[in-house]
């Protein structure tokens, strides 16, 4: 499919619309190779009503990313059907309220680079125009700002930046692929959090680096938890040399 990428600022203006009158409505859910952050997959196990682990089992793929070295999570997809989404209808998307951020953000993409002295983020964003897509004809004017409030993007972004903060220091101290161990504790922590959750509560984690109010939150709390488990990653993968297990 052409693709035209259109860089833009936070205060730029675009004009897109996405409703079921659409001819090409449901046709961005095909042909799919879609990415899995953490909090993705959080958000939708939660509105499946199901572990990590059965999400992962059923909805994804574990690959290595050809960049990071890190363990990536990609969903499966229907290949006898045209690589379709798991998750779409004729009505639409089943999970929309909890869908990924790649897919809440579109048309817009974001890009993100880390200042290393600074620790700081730096986001751009871009205009993803793909010539399948009647979206852009006729539709509702926003600016990029607008659009992320519209879609509740802000949440993902901030956790998002806590993988991107863990691959840039990942590539500092440990380049390559993770070894098989490591491999395994990073998908857990960051993956499976319901498993994460049981080896925290059964003290096979050290939770030294944590508060008491963190700790009592993580047992509901998923997102706390997650916050614990990018932490846990950080310190004990790719800060701390000792050895680690759970």
């Amino acid at each position: 499919m052409e693709e035209n990428f259109i860089p833009l600022s936070p205060d730029d203006t675009f004009s897109f619309s996405c409703t079921s009158c659409l001819a090409c409505f449901n046709e961005c859910c095909r042909d799919l190779n879609q990415y899995l952050t953490p909090y993705d997959i959080l958000r939708l196990k939660n509105s499946l009503g199901i572990s990590s682990g059965m999400f992962l089992k059923k909805y994804a793929s574990y690959h290595t990313g050809p960049g990071s070295g890190l363990p990536v999570v990609t969903l499966k997809t229907d290949y006898g059907t045209g690589s379709i989404c798991p998750f779409v209808m004729p009505s639409g998307c089943r999970v929309y309220k909890d869908r990924p951020s790649s897919c809440r953000i579109y048309p817009l993409a974001r890009l993100v680079s880390l200042n290393r002295e600074s620790g700081k983020f730096s986001e751009y964003y871009m205009m993803l125009k793909e010539s399948h897509c009647f979206g852009f004809k006729d539709g509702s004017e926003h600016t990029v700002k607008k659009w992320i409030i519209e879609q509740d993007i802000e949440q993902y972004n901030r956790m998002n930046d806590m993988l991107m903060e863990i691959i840039s220091l990942k590539n500092q101290t440990k380049p390559g692929e993770l070894d098989i161990k490591s491999g395994y504790l990073f998908r857990t922590a960051l993956y499976d959090i319901d498993a994460f959750r049981a080896q925290l509560f059964s003290n096979k984690i050290q939770t030294d680096d944590f508060n008491e109010e963190e700790i009592k939150a993580a047992k509901h709390d998923d997102t706390v938890l997650l916050k614990i488990a990018f932490s846990w990653v950080k310190q004990n993968l790719f800060i701390k040399t000792s050895s680690i297990d759970f």
